[in-house]
């Protein structure tokens, strides 16, 4: 008998995420030194973490045999303090990626449907797979969400639309304006998961007030991540916030102790180096001035960026990725997105993204 028979057909059809490859792989298939190789193929932050998210940790060591609280009091109470929402509209996951899967279990079964873009975030459709239910993927325009076609596209059985912003792995973003007035025609029967990941990248004024939204529209679930600007990437945490009662049901099939005790303390931490915040900021900007600079002189196109990566227009992407690998950088090729001619680049420190377009233009004979 073949087991994998016995798994439903929506889940045995699933193919698996892949993320960006480690450093200490890359070091043994070409036999390089990991101190060698530059990675900018993940999103992480080049500055790595908050001191203050360094020194919590230490902290937090001597209490690694006991459970973490489950219910993550003191970072919900950092968050709701600074984001002026209760505790009870919080929900903790291991990453950002949690979250989003728990939204589609609390809201999704076989017979409904969600709603995403093209070229949007592939955990997306991951987790409306898995849960058996059907993805409708929408024609992006300019490389980013079409919100009109997106709203035509919901159906009688749509339950759930997925929106990035800034969106991965194209980095496009949508204006406040546009978002809120989307939000308005959408009915209230289907729940609508605005992805920030990359929020804190953006200037103050390109920031939509999301949160603020939350009193407005009793649909809409608004998810951030401490891995990317923050720098807490390998701890995985992240956070949901919704109306209380919405914040319940994803509780509900939220595993336990889902948070480690690490990243709870890290996150908390985080939260409150506004130092390191604008430190990451100011390097991001900087990186992205300098990839977009060395793009030009090299005569290549790109898509315009408001994360911290930039999608960069090559030709043969696949060989390219190849032969970077071949010279110890790693960058993220994006074909199964749908993209094959581009590369995504994530900003790294100054002498990073030089390597990079050096390795580059060699390999483009520029």
């Amino acid at each position: 008998m073949n087991l994998t028979e016995l798994a439903p057909a929506h889940i045995r059809a699933i193919a698996p995420y892949q993320p960006g490859k480690p450093i200490s792989e890359l070091a043994r298939e070409m036999g390089l030194a990991e101190a060698d190789i530059v990675k900018l193929a993940s999103n992480e932050n080049p500055l790595g973490m908050s001191p203050r998210a360094k020194a919590a940790l230490q902290n937090e060591v001597d209490g690694l045999a006991l459970y973490p609280d489950g219910n993550g009091f003191t970072l919900k109470s950092a968050l709701a303090a600074r984001l002026s929402v209760g505790p009870d509209q919080i929900v903790l996951g291991n990453g950002s990626n949690d979250v989003l899967e728990m939204a589609a279990r609390a809201f999704l079964m076989p017979g409904l449907s969600a709603v995403f873009s093209q070229y949007a975030f592939a955990v997306y459709p991951l987790a409306i797979q898995a849960v058996g239910a059907t993805g409708i993927s929408v024609p992006a325009k300019d490389h980013g969400h079409d919100l009109a076609a997106m709203a035509a596209a919901i159906r009688a059985d749509t339950r759930m639309v997925f929106i990035a912003n800034p969106n991965n792995p194209t980095g496009t973003l949508l204006s406040g304006a546009a978002l809120h007035a989307f939000l308005k025609s959408v009915p209230q029967s289907v729940l609508v998961v605005l992805d920030e990941a990359y929020v804190e990248f953006l200037d103050a004024g390109l920031q939509a007030p999301s949160v603020a939204w939350l009193a407005e529209f009793p649909n809409l679930i608004v998810t951030r991540t401490f891995s990317k600007a923050h720098g807490l990437a390998g701890l995985r945490v992240g956070y949901a916030l919704a109306r209380a009662e919405v914040a319940d049901l994803l509780n509900r099939v939220r595993q336990p102790f889902n948070v480690n005790s690490l990243a709870l303390a890290a996150a908390a931490a985080a939260l409150e180096d506004a130092e390191f915040l604008a430190a990451s900021k100011r390097v991001n900007d900087a990186g992205m001035a300098q990839l977009t600079e060395g793009c030009r002189a090299l005569g290549l196109d790109w898509i315009p960026s408001a994360g911290n990566f930039l999608c960069i227009k090559v030709g043969d992407a696949g060989g390219v990725f190849q032969e970077l690998l071949r010279n110890g950088v790693i960058v993220r090729p994006v074909a199964s997105y749908g993209m094959p001619e581009y590369l995504r680049v994530s900003i790294g420190l100054p002498e990073q993204n030089a390597r990079f377009l050096a390795v580059l233009a060699r390999t483009l004979g520029k």
